[in-house]
Formats: C-alpha cells, structure tokens, sequence
C-alpha cells in the first residue's frame, strides 16, 4: 500500500528510491514511434557502435519519461496537483537492458499564496544497476496541503 505525502508530510532532506524498471527494445521502438524520433542512434546497433556506444543508446527523454511513472506509482507518492517545470541532464547513456530506478530528494519547498496547495522542488537522479547517475535534475510540483489555509 503507498503512503500519500501532502505538503506538510514531504520536509526539506526527505529522500526515498522508487521501483525499478528494465528498459526494454519494445520501450524505445515504441518511444520512437510515439515520438516520431527514428535518430539512428536510437534505432541501428552499428551506427551507435561506430560512433563509440556499446550499442543502441534508448532516448534521454524515454529515462526520464519511466522514472517520473514510477516516482507516481512508488510507495512513498506525493498528492500531487501537476508538474509545473523540469530543468534535466543527460550524464551517460542508457541502454536497452539497463535496470534503473529514481533517487528523490526534496530540496526545497514553498506554499503558494492561496495556502491550499505547495511548490515542492525535487531533485531526481535517475540510477543504473551499478549505481551510475545517467540522468539528473529538478522538477517542480505543485502538490495538496493536508489543511488548506483559507
């Protein structure tokens, strides 16, 4: 069962790891199809090995696109409003057959003016199975307060 984090429950320093997830060739051919991005990095093994990968690199946004469902599906979710921005890093490749997961901490946090809902800034890693940070960044997101301040 997850635990709802409203405003109040989510403090400064509060940090938790999702679920992970594998990134699968389904993933990415299907991220090219919805994207419309067929770049030949993504979709031709011996091109992404000419210019030095170890194959088919999957699209940055397609990491970034897994870790922010599995932040909504994890255990510790935060009662979210919407995600008003995100500022994001691409550090090192991810491949098809990478196992990874997301790093949350709350690194700071704001009430608007009407008091009934908060701006919480997230600071995201997105992690391989070796501990490597692929991707990195922050996202605002508005989230509920537990007593909305009328």
């Amino acid at each position: 069962m997850s635990e709802l984090l409203f405003y109040e429950d989510a403090p400064v320093g509060l940090s938790f790891d999702t679920e992970g997830i594998v990134v699968t060739e389904c993933h990415v051919v299907q991220f090219a199809g919805l994207s419309g991005d067929f770049f030949a990095l993504h979709m031709d093994d011996e091109f992404a090995r000419s210019l030095g990968f170890q194959g088919r690199v999957a699209h940055g946004l397609l990491g970034l696109i897994l870790v922010d469902g599995l932040k909504n599906r994890a255990s510790q979710r935060f009662e979210a409003v919407a995600s008003l921005s995100w500022q994001w890093n691409f550090r090192k490749p991810l491949y098809p057959g990478d196992r990874i997961h997301g790093h949350l901490t709350v690194a700071d946090k704001r009430l608007t003016r009407r008091g009934d809902r908060g701006i919480l800034t997230l600071a995201l890693e997105v992690r391989n199975g070796k501990g490597e940070v692929l991707q990195d960044g922050t996202n605002l997101l508005m989230v509920r307060t537990r007593n909305p301040q009328s």
